[in-house]
């Protein structure tokens, strides 16, 4: 049955510390547990050397492991923002510093096809086009979904297939 003003959004998901595997495995099921809010269809889960680092530390940060789910809410952007930064919380997240490693890490990538700039929220997620643990996994679940101005995500993923995304 459907939800009374359901919404459709896309988030990321990412871990690299205590078994993201399984990290990330039951953070997709836990999106269950946001109010008004119904996980849809789940990527693959895709392995990805970390972003962001100096070379001298990549040795020292363990891989990811990403996936990218599809979700239908009656929360707004914000709401369920707020619902996925306290998820991740609630999985033991912490931020010492910029990109530092992560027990769960989770993005809101689109939510319907709004645009949105704020301090808080930027949608569509502002590096999502370039980052092929994002884009990878949402072409395998939203292929012919058109992100405004951009273009469809099939397209927009094939610029990110020399990134080193492994699905697994």
């Amino acid at each position: 049955m459907a939800m009374n003003n359901e919404k459709v959004a896309f988030i990321a998901l990412g871990s690299n510390l205590n078994d993201p595997v399984k990290q990330v495995s039951a953070a997709l099921l836990a999106l269950n547990s946001i109010d008004k809010t119904k996980l849809i269809k789940q990527s693959s889960l895709y392995i990805t050397a970390p972003v962001g680092y100096e070379a001298s530390q990549i040795k020292q940060v363990p891989d990811f492991i990403n996936a990218v789910a599809k979700v239908s809410t009656q929360l707004t952007p914000l709401a369920l923002l707020e619902a996925i930064l306290a998820l991740e919380n609630s999985f033991g997240r912490e931020r010492p510093f910029a990109n530092a490693p992560r027990v769960l890490d989770l993005d809101l990538l689109l939510y319907d096809d709004e645009t949105i700039q704020s301090k808080v929220l930027t949608l569509p997620h502002p590096r999502m086009l370039t980052r092929g643990f994002v884009m990878l996994p949402l072409a395998e679940i939203a292929a012919d979904l058109e992100i405004k101005q951009h273009g469809k995500v099939a397209d927009l993923a094939k610029k990110c297939l020399n990134q080193g995304v492994i699905k697994i």
